[in-house]
């Protein structure tokens, strides 16, 4: 059994930890600023107070475990990667800012155990996916990104509940994207490039926002025509977002932003997680399109950005625990196996239903207790 600590103990850090020790293989520390679950009769799961600024307590806490697992806010995570750098343990994280990323990086070479960051939705799966298609093609010519996560029954003019970070939101909604246009890297405002589309019968809008391609820019420059991701909303969401962060400006008072955001606009486990990946390219000389898409929901007792984002990271440790993966150094998301990713026990949230019929690995229920 190896020794793993989850930092974060808020919806997804929470759902992280539970898995894992359910499934029997891991021994679970969970910490968190706060009293993490304090009360709560689950055995299985050791829950301790951090503050993640206390290098000394943090370094402490990680020396001798088999890896950490951030679920913390993204301005957390350099912190938490450097303790683990410290302490020589296995890193694993959920985090789209792209700055944090590059430290992270800085801190794999020459590290004598992994760094693995961006393991959850996006980054995370869908960079798997996308990889894997990619790999099909004699030559590229477009890799689209296309992932949101938004309630089933929108009761606002957002058309959104808080189902994720809020920090981490308003970050992706202000920062710059990268992208691949015309064969050239390039930053791309966000908010912008607006498109509409239906999938399943239901409109939705999808426009730039900050992180979700991961490394996949560094991976395929030079290589593809164009390459982008856009996070998928129902129509409307981007012109209030827009009046709120530019016209009102409070993308220069972001946690007011967030004070009003958290106050107006509810939870909910009635959510579902769009994913479209398309990639086009020529194969025996023709050009030619092939996609994955898929609507994930939630099961009643957990969202469905808890499942998919809890999903992704606990796979990709079960893949370095198995020895699947480099176990030192900078490992890129687009480097993890599609094949070995979906048939993982928790890796098969994002698998198609055909892929399953023919899968032989066992399903670990994914419902929290």
């Amino acid at each position: 059994m190896k020794h793993v600590v989850v930092i974060g103990a808020g919806k997804i850090g929470s759902t992280i930890a539970d898995h894992l020790a359910r499934s029997g293989d891991y021994q679970v520390t969970l910490a968190d600023r706060e009293a993490p679950g304090a009360g709560r009769p689950d055995q299985a799961i050791t829950r301790v107070r951090l503050d993640v600024a206390d290098r000394a307590a943090t370094v402490a806490l990680l020396e001798g475990k088999f890896a950490v697992l951030s679920a913390a806010p993204f301005h957390l995570t350099i912190a938490i990667a450097e303790a683990a750098a410290a302490a020589g343990v296995h890193y694993l994280d959920l985090t789209e800012d792209v700055a944090s990323t590059r430290r992270v990086r800085q801190l794999a070479a020459g590290a004598k155990s992994a760094f693995i960051p961006q393991c959850g939705l996006a980054p995370g799966a869908v960079s798997i996916i996308a990889a894997d298609i990619a790999r099909r093609f004699d030559k590229l010519d477009s890799i689209k990104l296309r992932v949101g996560a938004l309630p089933r029954f929108p009761a606002n003019a957002l058309g959104y509940s808080l189902t994720w970070s809020t920090d981490g939101v308003i970050n992706e909604y202000c920062e710059p994207c990268e992208a691949i246009v015309d064969g050239v890297l390039r930053q791309v405002p966000p908010l912008e490039e607006r498109e509409e589309f239906t999938f399943d019968g239901v409109a939705y809008e999808a426009f730039n926002t900050s992180g979700g391609l991961g490394t996949l820019c560094e991976t395929y420059a030079g290589r593809v025509r164009e390459l982008n991701y856009r996070t998928i909303r129902y129509p409307g969401h981007a012109a209030v977002m827009k009046l709120l962060l530019r016209d009102l400006r409070l993308s220069e008072r972001r946690e007011l932003l967030k004070d009003i955001l958290e106050g107006a606009l509810p939870s909910t486990l009635q959510d579902v997680v769009v994913i479209i990946v398309t990639v086009s390219g020529h194969r025996d000389g023709r050009l030619v399109q092939e996609s994955y898409a898929n609507r994930i929901s939630g099961d009643g007792r957990l969202s469905a950005i808890q499942l998919t984002t809890a999903a992704g990271i606990c796979a990709v440790l079960d893949l370095l625990a198995e020895g699947e993966l480099p176990d030192r150094g900078f490992v890129r998301q687009e480097d993890i196996d599609l094949g070995g990713f979906f048939a993982n026990r928790f890796g098969r949230v994002y698998a198609p239903a055909d892929w399953i019929a023919l899968a032989d690995a066992p399903v670990l229920p994914m419902a929290a207790e």
